[in-house]
């Protein structure tokens, strides 16, 4: 099986074959001046790749910042968002989303299809760019929705880690030099797996979530942190940080009391049983009664009290959670702040 998101991510990385300059990076306390960013991930950091392919995700989607649709799968923003703004730069284009779009500070690949070159950033910013990375989810549950156990999921993880560390060689080879680079979260606290795929009373975990899909992602991380510890040393001009966003993200949902949210497994826009997901009525979808369409995909009440919003993503507010414990290096490896990611330890 070859992964869909790295497949696309591989095809995307075309764009980057300019000779950028060589920027050699060391050890350093001077906050980084990172001019642009370049995405690549799966839905959770597509600011509009699908939307672009396949049509505006639509309403209720983006209705607690951009007060409408912004090309991404939630109420507002999402973790890449925050990145961009605690740098200072706007948020990122997708690049199937061409028209009308601007690239000087980067561009987010996450799920894009096919690209345009056109109205890119100066060939300097390739080598003085952020490249972040948030891979993993996708490639898991698309091996479980494709009925395969746990123990076949896990045997393609070395094939799909190798993919990644051929396209951060490629990246370096073109003259990239920072990488920030998140781990998967735990997929089986995901409303959409609990839903979908069969677990027994037994296989649940003290949060409510599916244990043996989450060793699994725990097993991804391990076998990618091991990648990342190789490619520092193939890399020697390289800056590598490793974050441990599953760590967060399960701390979030194990603990949403204490961390001031009410629902942690549910899904805050969507249709019906007991995680208000359904595969064939989504987050804004409608139904017909008596000939007319009647929308029954509603977004709660207030989605800031939610960890997930759709089935599949995290509310904003579980977004800017997650964001605000990653960017101060806590849950980095090596534990250094995001404006210092241009800088090898």
């Amino acid at each position: 099986m070859e992964p869909h998101c790295l497949r696309l991510v591989i095809f995307v990385l075309a764009i980057v074959s300019v000779r950028l300059l060589q920027n050699p990076v060391v050890a350093s306390t001077e906050e980084c001046d990172f001019p642009a960013i370049f995405n690549f991930g799966d839905s959770n950091s597509d600011t509009g790749g699908l939307s672009a392919a396949f049509g505006q995700a639509g309403p209720p989607h983006g209705e607690s910042y951009f007060h409408a649709p912004a090309g991404r799968y939630c109420d507002g923003r999402l973790v890449v968002d925050f990145i961009a703004e605690s740098l200072g730069l706007p948020y990122l284009n997708a690049y199937l989303d061409a028209v009308g779009s601007k690239f000087t500070h980067g561009a987010n690949f996450a799920t894009a299809e096919r690209i345009f070159q056109e109205l890119l950033p100066k060939p300097e910013y390739f080598s003085r760019a952020l490249y972040t990375f948030d891979i993993g989810q996708n490639d898991l549950t698309a091996g479980y929705f494709l009925n395969m156990s746990t123990d076949e999921v896990r045997a393609y993880v070395p094939d799909v880690l190798a993919q990644f560390k051929d396209i951060i060689k490629y990246i370096y080879g073109q003259g990239g030099r920072s990488f920030w680079i998140h781990n998967t979260g735990p997929v089986g606290c995901l409303p959409y797996v609990l839903d979908r795929l069969k677990i027994t009373a037994a296989q649940v975990d003290k949060a409510g979530c599916a244990a043996p899909f989450n060793e699994v992602a725990q097993y991804f991380n391990r076998r990618l942190k091991e990648a990342v510890v190789q490619l520092r040393k193939d890399l020697p001009l390289a800056a590598i940080t490793y974050v441990d966003v599953y760590s967060a993200k399960y701390s979030l949902i194990s603990r949403a009391n204490k961390h001031g949210f009410k629902e942690s497994l549910r899904a805050c826009c969507g249709h019906g049983g007991k995680y208000n997901y359904n595969m064939h009525v989504g987050c804004g979808g409608k139904i017909k009664v008596h000939g007319k369409e009647v929308l029954v995909g509603k977004a709660c009440e207030d989605p800031s009290a939610w960890i997930n919003w759709d089935g599949v993503h995290y509310t904003q507010a579980a977004n800017k959670w997650v964001f605000d414990q990653i960017v101060g290096g806590s849950f980095s490896d090596p534990p250094i702040p995001l404006k210092l990611a241009c800088h090898r330890h």
